[in-house]
């Protein structure tokens, strides 16, 4: 179960798959091609079997896609990879794009003649990166072709099989609402927009739905496959007849059963409007239903299964204490380890091994990042046997990692100091504290949304004239996939926040080839209470705090902090040694002790 799943393609298999692969499109008579990471799923997570992007490049991001032309190979990747990726592709055949600054649309208008045609899969491509593709070469003469065969699959010649990991029914006593509820709350919905059908592409969003889970993707515990849901809440859904045999009769008469196969063929009979997902949905459903009888929109599982319920929040935070407890006590042991006598594959076998001891833990939540020195400046590094270093004297250890429990999932950061460190990482550290902090305190009205507040984790550095290139918090699931959307502390991010929603709050700072800064807890948003006393002029939100494990104080410069800070960070500590101390042996409770002394 702890397997690894992904596919890894080292630079110099690049060049040979590029020249195979411009073969194939030359017989096809396109210009060029579009390789995203995505699966016909369009989740973030794919399996072994889509992984095309990362064969072909060797680029292993959790997003970004490579456009082939005749003589150039773009691949796009936004700030958290421009550190990775030159490290991962041959540089000599494969040209790093800055993305969304750059687009796709005119990245091909500058490269391409009139008459260009560029080819994509449809199944890989949602509704929305094709509509804003085609709009922006609008008048270009350069034509995004669908094609009815990948050509990455006819040169990929040991491409892994599909997924076919059965499906397991997720109880009532952690799901808190059954399935049949949950159709009937949203065929409601469904009613009520006057729409006769909803089609469901995205794996987690099925999952929630039909309270089942699955191991098709990489430490994401969802089963591939397609569902419909029909206005008079029953529903229809595709998935390999081998994945659901140990279901039972858990989905009932309300839910009729499909091969996969028949999928297309289903979605040509449905009479609309259908509901699809623009930013999820692939362009191929849409060609398939037909425009006019879609309704493009959101996705109807998408708000509910953020909106976590009473169940699922306590479930997450029992999960969260556990996880804690694994967490502590392998910060104590780190802790006792002289500089220069580990390995960061030694720290994550040790952390995983922690966690395994859990019955309850069904797989680790995502490859777990343990970077020191420069490593720990490129924001989602995997150590590989190659890339192992030594922790040394001096040094900082980002260490991110998380769970997969049946209860809930985490996902923790720490930065832990190796031996002695400078004053100018202790600053960095105290800042990303700082805005750790100010969003931990933070209150908001009803109505706003990620985009909205997120600065507020980011303006102790931003004052220091420095910032971090991912969003401040993504969403996460409960015993789901570990980034959720819509919800996230970002930017870009539309969504208001509501009461239930979890979140990461995880700013950081990152020196490429120094050192790299990273804290974070996952938090929930909660009706907050007025203070005692106060006039209660607005309706609050807030946050309560899910995650309890030590903010290393040897990083602290205490005397930044202002009094609303220091106070903060010792009643964290103070509830961290409450909830996580009885759960320790003797060493680690007393390493926690230490840990959370009063500041």
């Amino acid at each position: 179960m702890f397997q690894s799943f992904t596919v890894t393609a080292r630079p110099e298999q690049g060049p040979p798959r590029l020249a195979a692969l411009r073969r194939v499109l030359a017989d096809q008579g396109l210009d060029g091609f579009v390789v995203p990471r995505a699966d016909v799923h369009q989740g973030e997570y794919v399996a072994a079997h889509d992984e095309r992007l990362a064969w072909l490049t060797g680029f292993t991001g959790s997003a970004g896609f490579c456009v082939v032309l005749r003589d150039i190979a773009g691949v796009f990747i936004d700030g958290r990879y421009r550190t990775q990726i030159k490290a991962q592709v041959d540089l000599a055949h494969f040209t790093p794009v800055p993305w969304p600054e750059q687009r796709l649309a005119g990245w091909l208008k500058d490269r391409l003649p009139k008459g260009g045609r560029v080819g994509f899969d449809p199944w890989l491509m949602s509704v929305a990166q094709i509509d804003e593709a085609r709009e922006g070469l609008k008048g270009s003469g350069v034509e995004l072709v669908g094609v009815t065969e990948n050509p990455i699959d006819r040169v990929w010649a040991d491409q892994p099989a599909p997924p076919m990991a059965p499906a397991k029914v997720h109880p009532m006593e952690f799901a808190g609402e059954d399935h049949v509820a949950k159709c009937a709350r949203l065929a409601e919905g469904l009613r009520a927009e006057g729409l006769a059908a909803a089609v469901i592409t995205l794996p987690d969003s099925l999952c929630w739905l039909f309270n089942i889970r699955g191991a098709d993707v990489p430490r994401n515990p969802v089963v591939h496959g397609f569902a419909v849901l029909m206005a008079d809440g029953t529903a229809d859904i595709f998935i390999a007849p081998e994945k659901l045999k140990d279901l039972g009769d858990h989905l009932g008469q309300g839910v009729r059963l499909h091969d996969p196969a028949a999928f297309a063929a289903h979605l040509a009979t449905l009479a609309g409007p259908v509901l699809l997902d623009r930013d999820t949905a692939p362009d191929a459903v849409r060609d398939i239903l037909g425009a006019a009888n879609v309704e493009l929109g959101r996705d109807p599982c998408a708000l509910p299964k953020a909106r976590k319920n009473p169940v699922e929040i306590e479930g997450t935070a029992a999960a969260h204490l556990r996880d804690a407890a694994a967490m502590v006590e392998h910060l104590a042991w780190l802790d006792a380890q002289a500089p220069g006598s580990l390995t960061e594959t030694r720290v994550v076998a040790d952390l995983e091994a922690r966690r395994r001891a859990d019955n309850a833990l069904q797989d680790i939540s995502f490859e777990t990042i343990a970077g020191t020195g420069p490593h720990g400046a490129i924001m989602h590094y995997r150590v590989t046997e190659e890339t192992d270093r030594v922790l040394e004297d001096g040094q900082l250890l980002v260490l991110d990692s998380g769970g997969q429990y049946l209860d809930g999932t985490t996902d923790i950061t720490r930065t832990i100091p190796i031996g002695a460190v400078g004053t100018e990482e202790k600053a960095a550290y105290t800042r990303v504290l700082q805005g750790m902090i100010a969003m931990s305190r933070l209150r908001w009205p009803r109505g706003l949304a990620g985009r909205d507040i997120e600065m507020a984790g980011r303006m102790p550095l931003w004052l220091a004239h420095q910032d971090f290139d991912h969003g401040l918090g993504h969403g996460v699931g409960a015993y789901l996939s570990v980034h959720e959307g819509p919800q996230r502390l970002s930017r870009i991010s539309h969504v208001p926040l509501e009461p239930g929603m979890i979140l990461s709050n995880e700013p950081g700072y990152y020196r490429e080839g120094a050192f790299g800064i990273r804290l974070e807890n996952l938090i929930v948003v909660e009706e907050a209470v007025p203070p005692e006393g106060g006039d209660a002029h607005r309706a609050m939100l807030c946050w309560r705090t899910l995650t309890f494990v030590p903010l290393d104080r040897r990083l602290i410069l205490a005397d930044r902090l202002t009094p609303e800070e220091r106070a903060w960070l010792n009643a964290y500590h103070a509830e961290v040694r409450e909830k996580v101390g009885p759960r320790l042996g003797n060493a680690a409770r007393a390493w926690l002790d230490a840990a959370t002394a009063p500041i």
